[in-house]
């Protein structure tokens, strides 16, 4: 049994869209104001943490990590945009290629002297980005051990959602980002779609395993519903994982609109996730 705390919550959120953030930022590819939507979403969402843990259950080593987050995705933040006229290297590679093609021309060698990347001096350095929702885990930590026992399956439980939530929604974000960077390829996408996909079968089986979301089909744990919230979670726990197959699906279509498919997708896989993760932590709390 565990204790719905919106504090945890909302740090779990926050660490894992953080930490899927570095997973995108990485790459180099994305334009750097999709770094700036998140941090500022994920730090203020921290900053909730915060709050909400203050004024509903204290726990101190999880209140002073949420802090401790939302200091160092401001940071970052700050970092970025005191370096945003260098952007991504893979943005100015890609616009380069364009040109080339465009010019019919070697014009867009991006290793020549006139690199605008280098030009514009130095790139935000994506490491920054591992270092909120590194502190973050400390406080999901010590969040799950002050939720109730027994806590070596409280904090499996509290970790595996934070990363199963930070992929649905960075996900859904991103495919939001396409609107503004078109010509983006489709690979970070994919890839934080994967990770959906390989984070579900740890969210599920912890959520299930005793005493879990099985009890209530046993009968052990009555979710006042005579059932029905067991059943609505695993409609909401098997459509997610649907969700991923087919966002990957849609992926593979050549037309850019399939994009926004994919990220039609996500957006219902986001409620479905979440429908996931709280439904389970209500009925367990009761």
């Amino acid at each position: 049994m565990i204790r719905l705390d919106a504090g945890t919550f909302l740090l779990q959120w926050a660490t894992g869209g953080l930490f899927f953030l570095w997973v995108t930022t990485r790459r180099r590819d994305v334009g750097i104001g999709y770094g700036w939507l998140l941090r500022g979403t994920y730090g203020l969402m921290a900053v909730g943490a915060v709050f909400a843990g203050r004024f509903g259950h204290p726990a101190p080593v999880r209140d002073i990590s949420a802090v401790a987050t939302a200091l160092a995705a401001t940071v970052a933040l700050v970092v970025s945009v005191v370096r945003r006229k260098a952007g991504v290297r893979g943005e100015h590679e890609r616009a380069e290629r364009v040109a080339a093609r465009l010019l019919a021309g070697p014009s867009a060698d991006s290793g020549s002297e006139n690199d605008p990347a280098t030009a514009l001096g130095r790139e935000f350095p994506p490491v920054l980005d591992l270092i909120a929702p590194a502190v973050g885990i400390i406080g999901v930590i010590a969040g799950a051990w002050s939720a109730g026992g027994p806590h070596a399956l409280a904090i499996v439980r509290f970790i595996a959602g934070t990363a199963f939530l930070g992929a649905v929604t960075d996900a859904m974000l991103l495919g939001h980002w396409y609107l503004v960077q078109p010509g983006l390829g489709r690979a970070p996408l994919n890839e934080l779609n994967r990770y959906l996909a390989w984070t579900w079968p740890f969210e599920v089986g912890a959520l299930l395993w005793p005493t879990g979301m099985v009890s209530v089909f046993t009968g052990k744990v009555d979710d006042g519903w005579g059932g029905q919230l067991g059943w609505f979670w695993i409609a909401c726990a098997a459509t997610t994982l649907i969700l991923t197959f087919v966002t990957k699906a849609a992926l593979k279509e050549r037309a850019y609109s399939a994009v926004m498919a994919a990220t039609g997708l996500l957006y219902l896989a986001i409620l479905t996730a979440f429908g996931t993760d709280l439904v389970a932590r209500a009925v367990l709390a009761g």
